[in-house]
């Protein structure tokens, strides 16, 4: 038979053994709570969720210019978003206040992005900075291009060339949120369909992953680049010679650039973000020392 508390309160406050058998099990769970050290629901854990609110985030500049460093939970490559309030790809954005101004910023995944894989891979220059005009090769759907965007601001221009027309639908309604994209849906091997559009440009980035990538970014470099330009060309060693190795490979694209004028400078591989590719970074003809600034 089930015995009733004789107290006809029913506030669990009896000290007996009826009293403890009747108490709720919300206020048990929170004796338990502060027997173990563990925060319950009452002035603890209240005091555990203010300081865990309190975490002081900051965003400090790269050495690259245009990009930074998000410091907080996790660390993060960031750039600084040109069209607040909009992600690209569902990139994370996080908003930083800086000198009574909220900055918002977009995180940066080096695994969805070449650039960004060689930026953390410790690459020395990128040749890409604010003001810059840009000629993107193999934009894709315009996830890299889109930080390229934020990194060269309202002052700079990226001309992005696709030639799949799914992903220049993508690339085209990026475009439409950032005026310094202009979309090329045309071939790359075919630069004098284009060159009515394109203006000289300072850095060439170019991520087609064919087998005649390196005499793609030759031609365009000859069309396009300055004298004493740079290029950045994302080499797919599986995709030029799937019977050597990566090493050989890279070696070989080397070489045929040197040929064209075009003079690597850097060579960094892209482990652990991207297997078997390396990305090369150099200097179009370049310019007398004399006259270089």
């Amino acid at each position: 038979m089930r015995q009733r508390c004789p107290r006809p309160c029913g506030s669990g406050k009896c000290q007996g053994s009826l009293g403890r058998r009747e108490m709720g099990k919300g206020q048990g769970e929170r004796a338990a709570g502060r027997v173990s050290g563990l925060p319950g629901r009452g002035a603890a854990g209240s005091r555990s969720r203010r300081r865990k609110g309190a975490m002081v985030v900051s965003v400090e500049p790269h050495r690259h210019e245009g990009v930074f460093i998000y410091r907080g939970a996790e660390d993060a490559l960031v750039t600084l978003n040109m069209v607040p309030g909009l992600s690209v790809y569902g990139e994370r954005r996080v908003t930083v206040t800086e000198g009574g101004v909220k900055q918002e910023y977009r995180t940066w995944n080096p695994f969805r992005s070449k650039l960004a894989a060689a930026i953390l891979g410790g690459v020395d220059q990128i040749h890409i900075k604010p003001k810059s005009k840009v000629l993107y090769l193999g934009a894709a759907s315009g996830t890299t291009v889109s930080h390229v965007s934020d990194i060269i601001g309202p002052d700079g221009l990226v001309y992005a060339v696709e030639f799949s027309h799914r992903a220049g639908r993508d690339l085209v309604n990026v475009a439409k949120k950032r005026t310094n994209i202009i979309p090329v849906l045309e071939d790359a091997r075919h630069p004098l369909k284009y060159r009515m559009l394109i203006g000289m440009v300072d850095v060439i980035f170019a991520d087609v992953a064919q087998p005649d990538q390196s005499r793609i970014v030759a031609l365009n470099a000859h069309t396009f680049l300055r004298n004493g330009g740079h290029f950045l060309i994302s080499i797919k060693a599986n995709c030029i010679d799937s019977t050597a190795s990566a090493e050989a490979v890279f070696a070989s694209e080397v070489r045929k650039l040197q040929q064209e004028n075009l003079k690597p400078q850097e060579q960094l591989t892209l482990e652990p973000y991207e297997r078997d590719h390396a990305v090369v970074v150099g200097v179009y003809r370049p310019l007398p020392k004399s006259s270089s600034k």
